[in-house]
Order: C-alpha cells, then sequence, then structure tokens
C-alpha cells in the first residue's frame, strides 16, 4: 500500500521546477556490460546535464522556489564540487549571487566549474561535513538564503525526476534501480517516486566501502556517524545520512551494497567502454554496486538501471583510476614469490607463467640463497587467478597474494628494490633500459634471447597499455665484458640504451 508520504512526495516531483536548466537526459544500453552479466543493463545519463552531475535539477527546484517567494537575498551551499555547481549555475540562471563552501580537498575541475558560473568559493575544513557546519554559521550571520545538498524537500523532490523519467522513459519490466549514495536525497527522489508508481520495482542504494553511512544507519535502525570517510569518490563523501532523507528511504528500501575502490575503478572503465565517456568515481558508483549486486545474486535476463550520476573528474584521477582497473575486475593478481638467487632462475620462472599477461615485475638481486620478486598478471577470466596459484604450487613455488593488500598496492610495488648488494656491487653492474613490441610472451623472448649467460640482477617491467613494454634490466659483469654483453643486447633485436650513469640509478640503485 503507497504511504500518504509517498503520495505527497509524487506529487511534489511531479510540480518540481527543474527543466529550465535541466535535460531530460537519456537512458543508453550498455550492449558489451549486457552480455557478459546476462542481463539487459542500462545506465541513466544524469553525466549530459549542462553541470555534467544531476545536482542541477535540486538546486534550481529549491532556489527557483526561494525566488518566486520575491527573496533576493545571496544563496549559500556546502559542497564537495556537483552541488557547488547546481547552486552556482542556477543561481546565475535567476539572476542571484551564490558562495560555495568547499573543503580543501575538492577537486580542482569541480572549484573552477563553480567560478566559471558566477559562484564565489569559500574554502574551509578537510571534508563535506566541516565545510557544511562553516556554510550553516555564515548563512546565519550573514542571512543568507542556505541551500542544502540532500536534507530539504525541494531538493529530494527536484532529483525526484530522474525517477519520473525513469519510468516514463523504459518500455519493459525494470527489476531493479541502483542509485548512488550520499546524504540520500537521490535515493530518497528516485525511490519515492518510483516506489509510488511501481512498489515492485527494487530500489537499491550504493555506497563506497569507506564512506558507507547509510549501510550504517540500516544495520542500526538509526542515523549514526562515521568517525571518518574516504575521499576518493568525494562527491558522496559524507559522515551522516541525512535525517529526511533516511525517514523516507528506510520505509521502502529493498537492499544497499557497498563497494571497494577498485570496484568503482573497474565501473569507470566500463562506462569509458559502453559510453565512450569517463565518468568520476562517485558517477561509476551505482554501476558498481549494480556488477556486484548482479554477480552475488546469480541474475539473468533481468532488466536493471544503473544511475550514472556525474562526470566531473579531475584529470589527474585518471592514472589511479586505471592502476586499481583489474584488480577491481578480480583480473589482475599480485604476487610475492621466492626464487633460486642463480642464473636461470628468473627466466625459468618466466616460463612457468607461460603466455599470460605479466602486468608488472620487480626483481632487485640479494646476498641470499634465495631472492623476492613481485610480479602482477591479468587474465581476461577472473577463475584463471585461482588456476594460477595452483600451477605455481604444482611448480614449487610458494606464491603469496597480495592483491587485497593495500599497501601492496599503493606503496610497495613501487619500492622494491634498493641499491644492489655488496657481491654485486664489486663484481660490476650495468644498467639498460629496453623497449620490445607489446605482447603475450615478449618478455620471456627478451629472457630467451639473453640466455643465461648473464646474470641478471635487477629488474622492473610495468604494462602501461602502449604498443611498446618498457624495461630496466641490470647485469652482473665487469667493464671488459662491457662490449661482449653490447653484442648479446644487440642480438635480442630490441632498442636499448646504457643508463649505467643516470643520476637517479646512481642516487637509488646502484
Amino acid at each position: 500500500m503507497i504511504s500518504n508520504k509517498l503520495k505527497a512526495y509524487n506529487k511534489s516531483i511531479r510540480a518540481s521546477n527543474v527543466y529550465d536548466v535541466a535535460e531530460v537526459t537519456p537512458i543508453t544500453k550498455a550492449n558489451t556490460l549486457s552480455k557478459e552479466l546476462k542481463n539487459n543493463i542500462f545506465l541513466k545519463r544524469e553525466d549530459l546535464q549542462p553541470v555534467f552531475s544531476f545536482k542541477v535539477r535540486g538546486a534550481y527546484n529549491k532556489i527557483s522556489k526561494i525566488k518566486e517567494k520575491g527573496e533576493n537575498r545571496p544563496v549559500i551551499a556546502a559542497s564537495a564540487g556537483n552541488h557547488a555547481q547546481g547552486v552556482a549555475y542556477s543561481a546565475k540562471k535567476l539572476g542571484l549571487k551564490s558562495i560555495i563552501v568547499m573543503p580543501i580537498t575538492t577537486p580542482l575541475i569541480k572549484i573552477n566549474s563553480v567560478k566559471n558560473f558566477g559562484g564565489k568559493v569559500i574554502f574551509f575544513g578537510d571534508n563535506f561535513d566541516e565545510a557544511y557546519n562553516y556554510a550553516i554559521k555564515l548563512a546565519k550571520k550573514e542571512n543568507y538564503s542556505f541551500i542544502h545538498p540532500y536534507d530539504d524537500k525541494d531538493v529530494i523532490s527536484g532529483q525526484g525526476t530522474i525517477g519520473k523519467e525513469i519510468i516514463e522513459q523504459t518500455d519493459s519490466k525494470i527489476e531493479a534501480v541502483f542509485v548512488p549514495v550520499g546524504g540520500g536525497g537521490l535515493l530518497a527522489g528516485v525511490g519515492s517516486y518510483i516506489k509510488s508508481e511501481h512498489p515492485e520495482i527494487k530500489i537499491i542504494g550504493v555506497e563506497p566501502n569507506d564512506a558507507a553511512c547509510l549501510d550504517l544507519a540500516i544495520k542500526n535502525n538509526k542515523r549514526l556517524s562515521l568517525k571518518e570517510v574516504g575521499l576518493f569518490a568525494d562527491g558522496v563523501a559524507v559522515k551522516q545520512i541525512g535525517k529526511l532523507t533516511f525517514s523516507m528511504i528506510r520505509e521502502w528500501l529493498d537492499d544497499v551494497i557497498t563497494v571497494s575502490v577498485d570496484e568503482m575503478c573497474a565501473a569507470v572503465q566500463d562506462t569509458f567502454q559502453e559510453t565512450r565517456t569517463v565518468p568520476e568515481p562517485a558517477g561509476a558508483l551505482a554501476l558498481a554496486g549494480l556488477k556486484k549486486y548482479t554477480k552475488s545474486r546469480g541474475l539473468k535476463n533481468k532488466n536493471l538501471i544503473a544511475i550514472n550520476s556525474g562526470a566531473n573528474l579531475n584529470f589527474d584521477r585518471l592514472g589511479h583510476i586505471v592502476e586499481r582497473v583489474q584488480l577491481g575486475e578480480n583480473k589482475e593478481v599480485l604476487l610475492s614469490v621466492r626464487i633460486p638467487e642463480e642464473k636461470g632462475s628468473f627466466r625459468r620462472f618466466c616460463k612457468v607463467l607461460g603466455k599470460r599477461m605479466i602486468s608488472e615485475f620487480n626483481y632487485r638481486a640479494e646476498d641470499s640463497e634465495e631472492a623476492t620478486i613481485f610480479v602482477a598478471c591479468r587474465f581476461n577470466d577472473s577463475n584463471q587467478r585461482t588456476k594460477l596459484m595452483k600451477h605455481l604450487r604444482s611448480k614449487g613455488y610458494s606464491p603469496k597474494d597480495l592483491s587485497e593488500n593495500e599497501v601492496a598496492k599503493l606503496h610497495i610495488k613501487h619500492m622494491v628494490g634498493g641499491r644492489a648488494p655488496k657481491t654485486v656491487s664489486s663484481k660490476g653492474e650495468y644498467l639498460f633500459r629496453v623497449e620490445f613490441p607489446e605482447r603475450p610472451g615478449a618478455l620471456v623472448d627478451f629472457l630467451d634471447k639473453l640466455s643465461d649467460n648473464w646474470n641478471i640482477t635487477l629488474f622492473h617491467y610495468r604494462n602501461q597499455g602502449s604498443a611498446y613494454g618498457r624495461v630496466l634490466v641490470g647485469f652482473e659483469s665487469q667493464k671488459k665484458h662491457y662490449s661482449k654483453l653490447i653484442k648479446y643486447l644487440d642480438k635480442t633485436g630490441f632498442r636499448f640504451w646504457d643508463e649505467t650513469d643516470n643520476l637517479a640509478y646512481k642516487s637509488f640503485l646502484k
């Protein structure tokens, strides 16, 4: 039975004044992902709004109602970015001044966008909550109209127009709609409308593991505040779910899913492959939850919609996202493996790996009988991870899986190595940078051509998705054998450069 609250919000959403600035965004089918997940996957494209985020809907609906009352005071908001842009854009459209309090951690692309829309930016605090508290004080002191990012009826109703569009744009029976959650305004609005029209459609909230304030509230049946939140998905980095939003959500929410940073990164890649656009982490959050939910429930042939909530991504975040994508798909494994410290052992290990795609290799000679190598392998099938571990054990190795180790992923993989041991230093070491065509098996081909005549003392390889693989390799060799070493390298047919006098090598590795 539909509650009076749902009926009231349905009416308020229908009366929302958003289309002076907002677009009726399309619903795009994710064809590749649909085949992979054996369901019909759709993306509601809120990244196509004028401010590249859904937030313009709620902001404009709220500010336009303030304007209709004849109020011309400046408006103020606290936001990590997307709400800020929505407020600044809407205020400019309605001829009002806007002040935005932003955390100092806000991505530059969102800061510049607010300024371009005429908003005055004030930086305060390391997160949304600190910025929010300061904005509230400033609003009272200066008599500004405060525009809440989510805990406001008019803002919620504006966001709810997305739910109305979803119902109007879809003919097939929808199984579930996945909605990203920060303070809960989008979820409250979309869910209220859809549940009032089609109670059978599941509404599922999605949060990052490190900012799961709704999940915390649902489990405890009351609003609680997280001690801290992760900032990777800055658009949903909220410590406590909204009071008004939670009172609505708890009545009809079907489930809440939490996802990791790696899973969000994988969803960013999925979105790019389907649409050739790049969402911000919070924008890909719902799709990450959809994928996780679908796989865990074993859904088949269902119509599933994820809201792509925004695309305000700082370009420098891309490197980190790309770095984590394969781990998010469970299609890359990070391993620590011990091998004998002797000639040929490195090449033998690579042969055991076979034609698998090696994405990273770090090795440094040690003054011991064994050396530890750091290796990463990528697969097309997530099941290959377990098969590789079994295969290595069958060959006498004892690999340790570091794929879920944050220290390994963020730091250790870039720090493996160090200076040459005394035994290598006394015999002499030459360092070379090498390029070879990037393809499965190319690394083993390179080692085969070198044979076991030279003791490799250092090796670093990282697959960067380009046409050529790049290797930094050290050889133990006396000066009198240098010309012989060069001849061997020439025979490989690969381009190489002597980096033995490189300042970085001398400073950190020699």
